[in-house]
């Protein structure tokens, strides 16, 4: 059976599942009651390597493919705690990638290698009150005046938004230039007039911290502009395939680990003299679940093949058959996803509708995949102009 994870690749899902299992599993029902999980948890992950595997070594990480984020998406989803792994993933694969990629030294000296070790808490600053997956639609505006830009506005929906101690933020450099009037500015949030406006309270997702932020004539140096003025929108294009790649990856592994634990309740769970597992009804669901499951896995192996080849070995932009592959794994993963989460209530029965059961947890949290990164309404839209339709 063709795998694409090395012997390497499995040392290091090994270190990330005992850290999901022994170290941030033991924390769930506190930081779920919370609303927020531990800062050490962005320390720790950074002592053992999980930020930077896929990461170049003269930023701090460890020179390896893409397939390290795969298998640290797998794992981490065993802490029972999607908030947390969110929050993990922004800090991995969603707030700082354009950064290796586009970086001066000196930002990946400020900024990056200090995200790879988990002494400063990255966030991703795009979508605002009137733009959510609309990107193109953003107000935020950063004017230039001499060696600073000026920035005003908001952003919401914010990961990690309340302890960011920076945000790779999408702003308008030039209002009237339509797509080419965008920029990304690296934006610390010790800078006067910033602001947490609010923490904002979700169905979902409650050990993850999200906000809405202010920016209220917030001056910082021209030098933390990202890459060129007027190039952010397709900055931010390429940067969001890692993001829906990766989340697809950490749905799926949180629906197969769901299935997992179904089954173990199913064994023990008797009813009508047997085991629950052992009526028909449930055992055809199951394998039909798992069929779909499996299918998408391999759509988003294959989709993982396909980015790691164009980013990690050809350094390459990533391709629009890439971008299609990517769009498809997020719609289909999100669908499969949903059907498992609805299974384990129903196969849970009154249970599965207890708050003190993991279930309850699993299908809130789970229903944010198909918004977060792109709805699976925009991902069909984008599949159909990839092909031209």
């Amino acid at each position: 059976m063709w795998t694409p994870f090395t012997e390497e690749h499995e040392l290091f899902r090994k270190t990330c599942r005992d850290f999901a299992i022994k170290e941030l599993a033991p924390h769930a029902d506190e930081w779920e009651r919370d609303e927020i999980f531990a800062k050490w948890v962005f320390e720790r992950a950074g002592k053992l390597g999980i930020f930077g595997a896929h990461y170049p070594e003269d930023c701090g990480g460890a020179g390896g493919d893409y397939w390290f984020s795969i298998a640290k998406s797998e794992e981490l989803v065993r802490s029972s705690l999607a908030g947390v792994t969110m929050a993990m993933l922004v800090q991995s694969d969603m707030a700082t990638p354009c950064i290796n990629e586009l970086g001066t030294r000196a930002q990946k000296d400020e900024f990056l290698v200090p995200a790879i070790r988990g002494e400063r808490i990255a966030a991703l600053g795009v979508s605002e009150p009137g733009a959510g997956s609309d990107v193109a639609n953003i107000k935020t505006v950063a004017r230039l005046e001499g060696d600073e830009y000026v920035i005003n506005g908001s952003k919401t929906y914010i990961t990690n938004g309340t302890r960011a101690d920076f945000v790779t933020l999408l702003v308008k450099t030039n209002p009237e230039a339509g797509h080419m009037g965008f920029s990304i500015i690296l934006f610390p949030t010790d800078t006067k007039g910033f602001s947490v406006s609010k923490k904002l309270s979700k169905m979902g997702n409650w050990s993850s911290d999200t906000a809405e932020l202010f920016f209220d004539n917030c001056r910082v140096p021209k030098r933390n502009l990202l890459g060129e003025e007027g190039q952010g929108f397709m900055y931010l294009m390429q940067n969001f395939q890692s993001e829906r790649l990766v989340g697809s990856s950490s749905a799926l592994a949180g629906g197969f680990h769901a299935l997992e634990r179904c089954l173990e309740w199913g064994r023990d769970r008797s009813v009508f003299n047997k085991p629950l597992i052992k009526h028909q009804v449930w055992q055809h669901k199951i394998a039909e679940l798992y069929a779909k499951a499996e299918s998408a896995r391999a759509l988003v192996y294959k989709a993982g093949d396909a980015f790691n080849s164009e980013r990690y070995v050809k350094h390459d932009a990533i391709s629009y058959d890439t971008v299609k592959l990517i769009a498809m794994s997020k719609l289909i993963v999100g669908d499969v996803a949903d059907e498992i989460a609805d299974f384990a209530v129903q196969f849970h029965g009154g249970m599965g509708y207890l708050e003190e059961l993991w279930v309850a947890r699993y299908y809130r949290d789970q229903r944010l995949f198909r918004i977060g990164g792109g709805t699976s309404e925009v991902m069909k839209y984008m599949i159909a102009k990839i092909m031209g339709l």
